[in-house]
């Protein structure tokens, strides 16, 4: 049984221009210890998707559709109840720790206030708590820092820090938000790293957003490829990264460098020309096929459907034919 399915999930927000479908009809599911990746461009609803699953969706945000936690209902879910769930069954870590922390308070009164509110701690017990995690993700001599402000931190270390908020009242999923893009490359290795020591000692579930693929394949067990709020493909991240059929999907990954220079040179990439359409006014049919290499007439008004490849491989293009990737971690 899944730990979360989510099921034709629509998200729908107005402005002046109209009404933008950020993600339409997406459906996956994650089973308990598993990490799940959601990539693609910037836009394609990836982050929609992890909003509406936590209901944190901005006002003129509407979610449709079901998204199940433990078989339990979340979209319409009253704000108490939902408040006990984002507290306690699923933590999230956002891309830029400076608008999720309160530059005003100093770390301990931060973390101190999640456990008394959602753990009924005392104030003593909850800061000693506070001190084990910040311990735990690797904040140097966190009994004493605990009492500094935001700015006092690197960004790497603030990144921790709310690694450690998410990650207080030891929730059984983890939604990471592109929790690196702000960070240097070789902290960005460290907060993976962390990410996935946390993830097997404390038996979590992970929801990993990214846009960079040679980080992926590392941290997850499968793939999601999304654009314009559409799934393309899903498979295991070996068979996405080594072998994708989706033309978007073989675009993505053949856009990561190989640090062999031979390997490089010698490699056929698929070229994603154009921008990516306005939300606004998607392309009728497949949403892709105003960029796609493979496109046919009947791309124009036949939305395609997901395909069963087998062994947990799925694509949304009738025209699909696999593509041998080399994919290393460059750098």
């Amino acid at each position: 049984m899944s730990q979360l399915d989510i099921t034709d999930l629509k998200v729908t927000f107005k402005t002046g221009d109209g009404d933008v479908n950020a993600v339409n009809a997406l459906s996956l599911n994650i089973a308990a210890g598993e990490t799940l990746a959601i990539v693609g461009e910037s836009g394609s609803g990836k982050s929609q998707t992890a909003f509406a699953t936590m209901g944190l969706l901005a006002r003129n945000d509407r979610a449709t559709g079901s998204v199940k936690f433990d078989g339990k209902e979340l979209l319409g879910l009253p704000t108490k109840d939902l408040n006990k769930v984002r507290s306690q069954q699923i933590g999230m870590i956002l891309q830029d720790p400076m608008t999720s922390l309160n530059p005003y308070m100093r770390i301990n009164d931060q973390m101190a206030e999640v456990l008394t509110l959602h753990e009924g701690m005392s104030k003593r017990e909850a800061i000693t708590a506070a001190i084990h995690m910040l311990d735990a993700v690797g904040i140097p001599d966190a009994a004493n820092r605990i009492r500094s402000y935001p700015h006092e931190f690197s960004g790497g270390l603030r990144q921790r820090i709310m690694v450690a908020m998410s990650l207080l009242c030891r929730p059984k999923l983890l939604i990471a938000d592109e929790p690196t893009t702000a960070l240097d490359v070789s902290v960005q290795a460290q907060v993976v790293n962390l990410l996935m020591e946390l993830q097997r000692d404390l038996g979590l579930s992970m929801i990993f957003i990214a846009h960079d693929l040679s980080v992926v394949k590392h941290v997850s067990d499968r793939i999601v490829g999304v654009y314009l709020g559409r799934q393309m493909e899903t498979a295991s991240a070996q068979k996405l990264t080594t072998a994708p059929e989706h033309p978007y999907t073989q675009a993505l990954i053949s856009s990561v460098l190989v640090p062999d220079p031979a390997l490089e040179k010698a490699r056929v990439r698929p070229i994603l020309e154009g921008e990516l359409p306005s939300p606004l006014a998607p392309p009728s049919g497949c949403v892709f096929r105003t960029r796609c290499p493979k496109v046919q007439d009947v791309c124009a008004h036949d939305r395609p459907a997901m395909i069963d490849l087998g062994r947990a491989h799925r694509v949304a293009c009738p025209f699909h034919a696999p593509a041998q990737v080399i994919l290393t971690k460059a750098g």
